[in-house]
């Protein structure tokens, strides 16, 4: 049994953070019933990486929503409204993330939801939060990124700002969101009461530089300096960073400067004896590695470095690393596929493991109001207008 079996999932949100958070939700056993407009379905299934498309809808659309159910509704119709709220009196979480103040126009705001099911777990997701002068702004991963900080800190001293090769404010701020989820759902088990968990991926991309930010808040406000060489991480000193080699590139983790030159044979490592001097002379240091590490192959530096027990690294290209044996033994890929036969999909798996058991889930995201028909007969949508105010969902006392 995995762990969140038995617990119903409403996920009301599009693109990434939100769907994400179900996604994983439903991974650990919940089921998960999206809830999309008539006909055209989530704004996600057209937004296609590399234009690529699979039965339909865009490849990111697969990837985020795979394993769940699709319910269509117009929530600005009063029937499909109705049967809306017959289903939230039923669910255990609830998730959206449309821009402040939607949901309440719509008539499904928290308070709303709370009158219909006391104990459900209401999850937002804003660009900003609710409050502030940013708090209509379009939240998107790259504007995020820029905000925040994100972007600056990347790149080298002498480049602009280098943002992330991936969305990596929306993918916290779902991780973050599930978080919140089972916090909510674990009080439930105890109390029977839900509540309302809320995160921003503003506050997610600060979160995630809790390191830093907390260096800098306490160092008399003083901005880090990125490396001019090899820059890493602006308040590491060196070897940290990528160094390319003769055939490749080698990634050096914290390390001594001084056990680093006696194992590379690099005689001119020997005059930075002062460990402050690793970060203050950190660009010299990082330009002598530079030119020692070209002298040889990655392979060769390895076999040096590896035994020592020097904390590096080959730096791999997806190609390398899915040939690898240690990425083999992860079993990180999954194929999943429609239950009409459509074109199977070949995806990540959850990263998650119970009990010692992996997490696989076969089953693609759905087609449009592909359930519309056996949700409305299982839950009596049709016949049955919710009950209001103290219901507990199935499976709270689990949790």
């Amino acid at each position: 049994m995995k762990p969140l079996e038995g617990l119903l999932v409403l996920d009301f949100s599009q693109f990434l953070a939100g769907p994400s958070a179900a996604l994983r939700l439903g991974d650990m056993g919940a089921r998960v019933i999206k809830i999309e407009r008539p006909g055209t379905g989530e704004l996600n299934r057209q937004l296609s990486i590399k234009n690529q498309m699979v039965d339909g809808d865009s490849m990111l659309f697969h990837t985020i929503n795979r394993g769940k159910e699709s319910y269509a509704a117009n929530l600005k119709d009063s029937e499909d409204a109705a049967s809306v709220k017959a289903l939230i009196a039923q669910a255990d979480v609830l998730i959206e993330n449309f821009r402040p103040g939607t949901m309440e126009k719509l008539g499904f705001g928290y308070d709303a939801v709370k009158e219909l099911n006391s104990g459900i777990v209401y999850a937002t997701v804003t660009g900003y939060g609710q409050e502030g002068p940013w708090r209509d702004k379009p939240g998107q991963d790259l504007l995020i990124q820029s905000l925040s900080g994100l972007a600056w800190l990347n790149g080298n001293a002498d480049q602009p700002p280098v943002p992330f090769g991936l969305a990596v404010a929306d993918m916290f701020a779902g991780a973050h969101l599930v978080q919140g989820i089972l916090a909510c759902l674990v009080r439930r088990g105890r109390t029977g009461q839900g509540g309302r968990v809320e995160v921003s991926l503003l506050e997610s991309a600060l979160d995630l530089q809790f390191e830093v930010l907390t260096t800098h808040l306490n160092d008399g406000g003083e901005l880090p300096q990125r490396s001019a060489v090899n820059n890493a991480h602006a308040y590491l000193g060196a070897p940290y960073g990528i160094y390319e080699t003769k055939n490749g590139y080698l990634a050096l983790a914290m390390g001594s400067v001084i056990r680093l030159g006696e194992l590379l044979a690099c005689e001119a490592l020997a005059a930075y004896q002062d460990p402050k001097s690793w970060f203050t002379q950190r660009d010299e240091i990082k330009q002598i590695l530079v030119d020692h590490l070209q002298t040889r192959t990655t392979d060769e530096w390895l076999q040096i470095l590896e035994p020592a027990d020097y904390w590096c690294a080959d730096v791999l290209t997806w190609k390398r690393l899915f040939a690898h044996d240690g990425f083999k033994a992860l079993g990180m890929v999954q194929d999943v596929g429609r239950e009409d036969g459509a074109r199977r999909l070949r995806t990540t798996r959850c990263p998650i493991r119970i009990n010692g058991e992996r997490l696989f889930d076969t089953n693609a995201a759905p087609k449009v109001g592909e359930h519309n028909a056996s949700i409305e007969q299982e839950f009596k949508l049709r016949d049955a207008q919710p009950s209001v105010g103290q219901h507990q969902p199935d499976g709270g006392e689990r949790i």
